[in-house]
């Protein structure tokens, strides 16, 4: 059975087929963000630490940490700002030592500059997971070195030199190349976790079944995990957290196993909640009791994120597990 282990200094976190669905926080990330951009051009890092505790009160399991700024300010002043070979090594740093400070849960290095990925490494303790690797040959050489090197999984998105494929099978064409070119450098199938690509159901309609489709061949054909940014089958439609809150268990029924996703959002952690139950990765469904207190002061009128927290603090649904000394 496949097992891929991320851990933090002192959590163990498993992605796998028998394992609850890891939910992996997207929200320290400034893509799209203006304000926390700007903050972080200012040395303020108060948002992302507000971000880091209230994903993980909140169940995220893993954060992804996104360094991909833009200071435009500072490239104002300064051309070298403009190249984010420059900028974005030292802000990866910076954030996984705030994050590190303040919560103690595995991370997941997010970046497309081999620098920024090469500090967050150094960084990090435990075994981050590396996200990501594609199927481009420059990528391939770069980023499959950095995982062998320092023993951690990896994200392969399944995208190549021609870029990204409406047709499910070249998809899988790219992931089982990312495969087999990571065999070469030694590092296990266990060790990779391939986001298929999810479409957005608004200009594709068989998008959540080709979703369905791929992650079953995955599973079956290449024994390999599976994650996605789950927001992107909504993009662009309205009352998305429906549309996310049903695709959640469809994919989790499939055999996806962890999503890049917002875990502040109730109704996609019910979701994930309720399926892990059903499909029996909460033992006695002690998990789902816990959020049925979460939920009941949620109904009450409790903001979720605060229910959330007062739960973490009274000592329930504390995610991970402590790694064996």
């Amino acid at each position: 059975m496949t097992r891929t282990v991320i851990e933090s200094k002192t959590k163990t976190v498993t992605i796998g087929f028998d394992e609850p669905f890891c939910v992996i926080g997207e929200r320290i990330n400034p893509t799209g963000r203006k304000k926390l951009a700007a903050e972080l051009e200012a040395d303020d890092f108060s948002t992302v630490e507000q971000d880091a505790l209230l994903q993980v009160a909140c169940g995220a399991m893993v954060l992804d940490v996104n360094s991909g700024a833009v200071f435009t300010n500072k490239m104002a002043e300064d051309p070298r700002y403009a190249d984010n070979n420059f900028v974005e090594p030292p802000l990866m740093r910076e954030l996984i030592t705030r994050i590190q400070a303040l919560v103690d849960v595995p991370l997941c290095i997010d970046s497309s500059v081999p620098g920024a990925l090469q500090n967050g490494l150094e960084a990090a303790e435990g075994r981050p997971l590396l996200n990501s690797v594609t199927g481009e040959e420059e990528r391939l050489e770069l980023v499959l070195p950095l995982v062998k090197k320092y023993n951690v999984p990896v994200v392969a998105i399944s995208n190549d030199d021609t870029g990204i494929s409406e047709d499910p099978d070249v998809r899988f064409a790219v992931a089982k190349k990312i495969v087999e070119r990571a065999a070469d450098f030694g590092i296990p199938s266990h060790d990779i976790v391939v986001d298929p690509l999810v479409m957005p159901i608004g200009a594709m309609g068989s998008a959540g079944q080709q979703v369905w489709a791929l992650v079953r061949r995955l599973r079956e054909e290449l024994g390999v995990n599976t994650t996605c940014g789950a927001s992107n089958i909504s993009f662009g439609l309205p009352h998305r957290h429906g549309i996310n809150a049903a695709f959640l268990p469809m994919a989790i029924t499939a055999g996806m196993t962890s999503a890049i996703m917002n875990p502040l959002r109730v109704q996609e952690m019910e979701a994930i909640r309720a399926a892990n139950f059903l499909m029996n990765h909460d033992p006695n469904g002690a998990q789902w009791i816990a959020f049925s207190r979460i939920m009941d002061a949620v109904n009450a009128g409790t903001p979720f994120a605060e229910a959330s927290q007062a739960s973490l603090n009274s000592g329930a649904g504390r995610g991970g597990r402590r790694r064996r000394r």
